[in-house]
């Protein structure tokens, strides 16, 4: 089962793709992951990442499209994956499809958590995070019983510098304006699936398996 998951920061997509990762036994690969492990393995792609990240230049999408490919590639993958980050693109999608045939691979499904901006913004502005051990919570949505305090370790809790309305605002701009052609995209190839993000994780978690099931047995 190869899957695309998409959506706006904040959305839970990370959440979800966790938990997808464990019910069918395939990676959860993010772009940031995929760029460290190139970097940390010391690959020729790799190192021209490093030197774009400490340029502090964009990894231009020919490395990042090789990056990909090299990752997919890997054992791990022969069952499936969740891919998160990438492609960002039309142009990034056609490369996908190109990598996926030359593996004798075919995207299942790109689905989307779909939240809308309002609640995302009030999302981020809750958000608190321990300085111990990074355990996230929410001052609405998921408080700690002793405010400012992680009920996990005890350390302290502290909300993110771009944790605000505005640079949330922005954000959600950007993805929007880039996301939009991407579900055209997949909706033009048939591939393309979205669940209400608004609901309980759990309940988001049981729609993504009803939806990626039913995708997988007519598929079959």
């Amino acid at each position: 089962m190869e899957i695309l998951m998409m959506g706006a920061p904040g959305a839970g997509k990370g959440t979800q793709a966790a938990y997808l990762s464990k019910k069918y036994g395939i990676p959860q690969i993010s772009t940031g992951d995929m760029f460290r492990a190139a970097v940390a393995e010391g690959t020729e792609l790799g190192k021209q990442a490093a030197a774009c990240m400490a340029a502090g230049k964009l990894v231009p999408d020919a490395v990042t499209i090789g990056i990909v490919r090299e990752r997919l590639a890997k054992a791990d993958c022969e069952k499936g994956f969740i891919l998160d980050g990438f492609p960002r693109t039309v142009e990034q999608a056609d490369a996908l499809e190109r990598i996926l045939s030359e593996q004798g691979k075919n995207l299942t499904l790109a689905i989307n958590i779909a939240v809308p901006s309002e609640e995302l913004i009030e999302r981020a502005i809750g958000r608190r995070l321990c300085r111990k051990c990074g355990a996230t919570y929410h001052v609405k949505f998921k408080p700690s019983r002793q405010e400012n305090v992680c009920d996990a370790c005890g350390g302290e809790l502290y909300q993110r510098a771009d944790d605000t309305a505005e640079t949330m605002a922005k954000r959600l701009g950007v993805y929007e304006a880039s996301t939009l052609p991407l579900i055209e995209y997949y909706k033009s190839a048939g591939k393309y699936a979205e669940v209400d993000g608004r609901c309980p994780i759990s309940e988001v978690t049981a729609e993504l398996i009803k939806v990626l099931d039913a995708t997988e047995d007519r598929g079959r």
